[in-house]
């Protein structure tokens, strides 16, 4: 007899898990909780994955598994090297929609930094990212949208911006993560865009900031 067919694959349940976990945070949730997300029973979770600790690290290890997968996708949805680095340091934001969603994250955080398990696949991940983002701004030097700069460095305080960034949305709680995220970003490279770059960037900025208020002119 042939074993019966999985009708959910492990990716589902780990995009499942990540969604409950930013719901309820790493303390709170449970098997029952990510089994009813997904349609499938708590037991069939044990068997896959063992107990919940090593459902986090299995959600972990996935997400530190996809960072390249996720680089080269950001950079095929733009022909700009540098508006990669933006969307990527801004995709964060699609998945926390509350301080407290924010809280959540950092929950998790505090088991990756204490827990030895978790941390190893931190670290890598952390590299992984910092050396994404290395690579688009490689190309945006080479593409002439930033000035010649210690990419590596540079790369660094992308990645620090991209997270820490969130961690001030959630205390100040105004206006869209994104937007929050987006502004902290263009303090840090609008130094190093070149002058074709930064004109082109000021123009932007102003539309942008003068569409609201026109819409609401009209509106009144």
């Amino acid at each position: 007899m042939s074993p019966r067919p999985r009708t959910k694959d492990d990716a589902a349940i780990l995009d499942a898990a990540g969604r409950i976990i930013t719901r309820l945070g790493p303390a709170k949730f449970t098997l029952a909780d990510v089994a009813r997300e997904v349609g499938l029973s708590a037991a069939t979770l044990v068997q896959r994955f063992g107990s919940k600790r090593r459902l986090m690290l299995a959600l972990a290890e996935s997400a530190r598994d996809s960072v390249d997968a996720c680089f080269e996708a950001v950079r095929g949805l733009h022909a700009s090297p540098l508006q990669a680095v933006i969307a990527g340091a801004t995709e964060m934001t699609k998945f926390v929609q509350s301080p407290e969603e924010m809280a959540n994250h950092l929950a998790f955080l505090q088991m990756d930094l204490s827990d030895p398990d978790f941390y190893a696949v931190m670290l890598e991940n952390s590299r992984r990212i910092d050396a994404g983002y290395r690579r688009l701004l490689d190309e945006a030097v080479a593409a002439g949208e930033l000035t010649r700069c210690n990419t590596a460095h540079l790369a660094r305080a992308v990645g620090a911006i991209a997270s820490g960034s969130l961690i001030g949305w959630a205390v100040s709680r105004q206006g869209a993560a994104e937007g929050w995220v987006r502004a902290d970003l263009a303090t840090l490279l609008d130094p190093y865009r070149t002058p074709k770059t930064a004109r082109g960037h000021r123009a932007t900025r102003r539309r942008r900031d003068v569409g609201p208020r026109a819409n609401r002119s009209r509106s009144r």
